[in-house]
């Protein structure tokens, strides 16, 4: 049963961000930050990445390293005999295939955008016209599969070379690549005529913006974003935690990821909102906001068939660098639990990611007519509610309450696990906060989205 591990600590560090970054930095984070007021969104949303993120996150990672076991096993060798920690194992790798069955399509509509950006396909055309591309996307189940086949086929091909020539040298390339392409589009974005006003909307705090939405939904969007951001709770983190060594200590590990995270996120607003405010397009624009507002942006600027192709390809990074993590994940819980060979559990699990990532594609047309939600939902949301509001909050409590209590791995055991190697050790004075409060945090966002999606 071949088991791979990372070369240096960069590529853990750079595979791990990319895992963490994806659609929730590069698409949901700008949309949610211009309808919740900007700069003072920003600074609530930091504080709770802190909070909530870095405890969780060292706790996946340490869970991993001790174990050196996906979320298919990890469980079983560090659990107190007699205990039945492991069947989480089954919430979190249901958790990681459907995250697969809505993201490679999502993923497959940047490929798309690239395609129409780079060949001219919105020149031209006035705002209509570039929702009806989406629109029409939408409507065309054969094109959208295509992109999504297409998706699947290279990260999965990225995990068939292996962890180190595949997944840890083809993510760090992407990494570097998004990290050049973020700074030129940002640059771009700030020198715009006009873009000082977002610049403002961005950066500078307006606590009146806020107080019209309610201090308490600011909040709550502001954990829920922090909380989804980072892929915490179904294990896709703690298989990278199981690839590296113990020369340093893992609490040092998980804020280099959070920074590289956050700054992604905080630099695709610096890209977006700036030419937003540049060319009158509202920064409350929604979930359409990256698909439809911003192709509009991009036809009205000065070079900006190059820029929204550029853009687009940012995009598609960004989301690839999770999809390639999660399959890590998955063939690793697989190679595990039926010990067949990785090169023939990546050639069955890239037929059966497309096949599963079909209802997600349907559901736009063919399907349209289940609303499982209500008028306009459809099953692309069903899909990301079992993984935002369920399997993400509950699997976090669950590393949560497995590293902290006496019944599970145990306090003494996570930190010693945390703290071996050189640089930052977990802090002792966190073991109450990390025990009770933070798991009383983790229910209460948990409870709220359910009131948030059925009682308001």
């Amino acid at each position: 049963m071949e088991r791979g591990s990372f070369s240096t600590r960069l590529g853990f560090i750079l595979v791990s961000a990319g895992c963490a970054i994806g659609l929730g930095n590069v698409w949901r984070f700008p949309y949610i930050t211009g309808l919740y007021g900007g700069a003072s969104f920003v600074l609530v949303y930091l504080v709770f990445l802190a909070i909530l993120g870095l405890p969780i996150m060292v706790a996946e990672f340490a869970v991993g390293r001790a174990s050196v076991r996906s979320v298919a096993m990890s469980f079983d060798a560090l659990e107190p005999k007699g205990t039945k920690w492991h069947l989480y194992k089954y919430g979190a790798i249901a958790g990681n295939l459907i995250l697969m069955m809505f993201y490679t399509t999502i993923t497959g509509w940047m490929l798309y955008y690239i395609y129409r950006m780079a060949t001219g396909g919105f020149v031209g055309l006035d705002a209509a016209g570039v929702g009806a591309v989406f629109t029409d996307l939408l409507a065309s189940p054969g094109v959208m599969a295509f992109c999504m086949a297409v998706t699947v086929l290279l990260c999965g091909g990225v995990c068939y070379l292996g962890v180190q020539r595949g997944v840890e040298r083809v993510t760090k390339w992407m990494m570097i690549c998004l990290l050049l392409l973020m700074i030129a589009l940002a640059i771009n974005s700030v020198l715009l005529p006009g873009s000082g006003e977002g610049l403002r909307y961005y950066l500078f705090p307006d606590f009146g913006r806020l107080m019209e939405h309610g201090v308490q939904e600011v909040v709550f969007a502001a954990m829920g974003q922090a909380f989804f951001t980072l892929s915490l709770g179904i294990g896709a983190l703690a298989i990278f935690g199981s690839y590296i060594g113990k020369s340093k200590r893992l609490t040092g590990e998980a804020i280099w990821v959070i920074v590289l995270d956050t700054f992604v996120a905080l630099m695709a607003g610096l890209i977006i909102f700036p030419a937003c405010f540049s060319y009158g397009v509202s920064p409350a624009s929604g979930p359409n906001l990256l698909f439809v507002a911003l192709p509009n942006v991009f036809n009205h600027m000065p070079l900006g068939r190059l820029w929204g192709s550029l853009f687009f390809l940012f995009m598609m990074f960004a989301s690839m660098s999770t999809v390639i993590a999660v399959f890590e994940n998955l063939i690793c819980c697989f190679l595990e639990l039926i010990r067949r060979d990785r090169k023939i559990i990546i050639r069955w699990g890239i037929p059966t990611i497309m096949l599963l990532s079909m209802p997600c594609i349907l559901g736009f047309n063919a399907w349209s007519g289940f609303t499982p939600f209500g008028p306009g939902s459809g099953v692309l949301d069903l899909e990301d509610f079992f993984v935002s509001n369920n399997l993400l909050p509950l699997g976090s409590l669950v590393y949560l309450l497995f590293c902290m209590s006496r019944y599970g791995w145990g306090w003494d055991a996570f930190t010693r696990e945390a703290d071996t190697g050189r640089g930052m050790a977990f802090p002792k004075w966190a073991r109450f906060y990390a025990t009770w409060i933070l798991p009383l945090i983790v229910l209460i966002i948990f409870v709220n989205g359910y009131y948030a999606l059925f009682f308001k």
